[in-house]
């Protein structure tokens, strides 16, 4: 019996597109997926989280993400995986991925996508991992859901990450909006702080010349004080889509590296 209410699919240039009735946001909402060619069994499952002003569509058609998997899967150095791009519920510019008085985009994320695949893919199942990762607002989000939720993501990656609640009012055109809306304003150091024992494997990078880069350093060396285990990667380039996509390969290969 399928959980939602509503599901629309359908499939485009390889990618799978729904619009599901989230329980947690109590309305619709979008979500694209591209699964490898082939008969699998207990795949593998990357859960990608975009950034602010953006929705569904981000990863694929401005990363070309699912062309970077597909050439990482042919050239044998990561497994076949499953590529899930959910929005992230479009609240004005950002949502946070937080949980909200009216909404939860918290809950859309760890308990609707995950419910949503399964159900969907016969290839996901009760054994397939579920890894998350993001970009800015999307790593924000990634890093903080994947330090609650150890039992639902088996490691977890942020790019160019927004590591402060704060750093989100650089980007949003509203952020008094969005900081009444929220039930907390939580930062990534405080998460992963709070979560220390039971953090599963975890990374981020960042590049040199991004706006980000000195809370992604300054985090950097937070975890190092609080001697938690952790990669740090730092690269040339700035907050924009090139510097995503030359770099989510690395996400998906530290991936691989966890099954």
């Amino acid at each position: 019996m399928q959980s939602f209410f509503t599901v629309e699919r359908a499939t485009v240039a390889g990618l799978d597109l729904f619009t599901v009735k989230s329980k947690a946001l109590k309305h619709r909402v979008d979500v694209s997926v591209f699964k490898p060619e082939g008969e699998h069994d207990n795949l593998p499952v990357v859960i990608l989280l975009h950034g602010v002003y953006g929705s569904h569509w981000a990863w694929s058609l401005k990363a070309n993400v699912h062309g970077v998997l597909q050439r990482l899967i042919d050239e044998k150095k990561v497994p076949p995986m499953m590529l899930i791009m959910p929005s992230d519920g479009l609240f004005q510019d950002g949502s946070g991925y937080l949980t909200h008085q009216t909404a939860d985009y918290e809950k859309w994320i760890v308990e609707d996508v995950p419910l949503l695949i399964r159900e969907s893919y016969r290839e996901v199942t009760n054994d397939s991992p579920f890894f998350i990762a993001g970009l800015s607002m999307g790593g924000y989000g990634a890093l903080r859901l994947g330090a609650k939720y150890p039992k639902v993501f088996k490691a977890f990656s942020g790019l160019s990450s927004i590591m402060n609640f704060d750093e989100l009012g650089q980007f949003v055109e509203d952020f008094s909006a969005l900081k009444n809306s929220v039930k907390a304003r939580e930062n990534v150091s405080g998460t992963l702080l709070e979560n220390k024992d039971s953090l599963n494997p975890f990374r981020f990078d960042c590049g040199v010349d991004d706006t980000l880069f000195g809370s992604n350093r300054a985090l950097h060396e937070f975890l190092k004080a609080y001697g938690i285990s952790h990669e740090f990667h730092q690269y040339e380039g700035g907050h924009n889509w090139e510097y995503w996509q030359r770099h989510i390969a690395e996400t998906l290969i530290f991936f691989a590296k966890q099954l």
